[in-house]
């Protein structure tokens, strides 16, 4: 029988169906949107949920967060979380949780095929075959094998895209502002200049930070070699998409690959314009890169996997703005969660009104950053749910629930 009191999540942009049947499974009432909603209409839904489930699109800002009274957490159902305002979400108490390995595997095929497709120019000769105009010539068409690709971003998608591009026989090069080790025979490069100059395809594979904010401009389009490839996987804020239209029309650079846009529509309602659409060998795809269904599968589960553990156990391992803590079940025992200001003193106060309660700590566990200290209490005692009311009240207290 359906309890009208359970805690409801909300999940919005289609996220995969397993995460509503595992949360379901796991006591919650799940409500699902197809689009990303607008700060407005989030402002509007977001206090009767207990966790909010997103995708690339939907903006999590400080307005938002500022009505977030209940919701403590956010999954971003997916490798990014630069639509969440995530300083503002640990200021308020809420942790974090991404998915950032779950479609590394659907990313870097996309890539190896769209290498193919650029060099054999199929797409163009795919419209035109559509059309009745039958263009068989080898001109501008060639092999992968023996050319130089270059992946800017050496994480878990570049490591992963140059493991198969070295199995087809293509040399590696990479460029990371962090050491990597390289991976077969890959080589490291000093500089992103040099890599440019080097490579006959170059794919990205960056976060969206304020150094990558238009990181492939007009000056890097010059340096890439004439006749080479530039394919973007990551984010649609590295690449300056007028620069790269013009470089395309210039046929400096011999075709490109985008799967991410600076502004992208909000639903498959809404209009997709581009200043690459009707240019030749480009290729333009709807943020598809992690969009398989073994992906969004694995990414569902992880995500609502994240919820279940931080929401039923207190968890935060994995969470990307909050200290981590990671702990067992205590049989026998009320756990107590609080989220706090990081100043001196806040655990004594918090240890104070334990004691004067008369209860028994087993088990305390805390974790701290430069700004919040997570701690999490495994405490004998009948009353949990007022030692939390008492705990809550201290000036220094953002977040405190009793989890079980």
């Amino acid at each position: 029988m359906n309890n009208p009191n359970r805690p409801a999540i909300l999940l919005v942009e289609g996220i995969h169906p397993v995460a509503k049947e595992f949360l379901e499974s796991e006591g919650y009432k799940v409500d699902l949107l197809p689009h990303s909603p607008s700060e407005e209409e989030l402002i509007k839904l977001i206090p009767q949920y207990c966790a909010l489930g997103i995708r690339s699109k939907t903006e999590i800002t400080g307005k938002v967060l500022e009505h977030c009274k209940k919701t403590l957490t956010v999954g971003c159902f997916c490798i990014g979380t630069n639509q969440v305002n995530l300083n503002l979400a640990r200021k308020h108490g809420i942790a974090v949780f991404n998915a950032p390995h779950s479609n590394t595997r659907s990313v870097a095929e996309l890539v190896i095929a769209e290498m193919i497709v650029l060099s054999r120019q199929l797409g163009d000769r795919n419209s035109k075959a559509h059309q009745g105009e039958w263009i068989k010539s080898a001109d501008g068409s060639r092999e992968v094998r023996g050319k130089v690709l270059g992946i800017v971003g050496y994480g878990h998608i570049g490591s992963q895209v140059s493991i198969l591009a070295e199995s087809m026989g293509l040399k590696v090069l990479f460029y990371d502002t962090i050491k990597k080790l390289p991976l077969g025979n890959a080589r490291s490069v000093t500089s992103l200049e040099e890599l440019l100059r080097e490579s006959d395809f170059v794919t990205l594979h960056v976060p969206e930070v304020t150094e990558t904010m238009d990181m492939i401009g007009p000056r890097e389009l010059a340096m890439m070699k004439k006749g080479s490839f530039l394919i973007n996987a990551s984010r649609g804020t590295v690449v300056v998409i007028d620069a790269l239209a013009s470089a395309i029309a210039s046929r400096h650079i011999a075709g490109c690959a985008v799967d991410v846009f600076p502004v992208e529509p909000a639903s498959n309602k809404e209009k997709f314009v581009s200043p690459l659409q009707g240019l030749p060998n480009v290729i333009l795809t709807p943020h598809i890169g992690g969009s398989t269904e073994e992906a969004q599968k694995a990414i569902g589960l992880e995500v609502a996997e994240s919820f279940r553990r931080f929401l039923k156990i207190g968890s935060s391992s994995g969470a990307v703005n909050f200290p981590n803590v990671d702990l067992p079940i205590k049989k026998g025992t009320s756990r107590i969660m609080n989220v706090h200001r990081n100043e001196p003193g806040v655990l004594g106060e918090i240890n104070t009104i334990i004691s004067k309660a008369g209860a028994n700590i087993e088990g305390q566990y805390l974790s701290t950053d430069d700004e919040i200290g997570y701690l999490v209490m495994d405490v004998h005692s009948t009353h949990a749910d007022q030692l939390a009311s008492e705990i809550e009240k201290l000036k220094r207290s953002i977040r405190t629930r009793v989890v079980y």
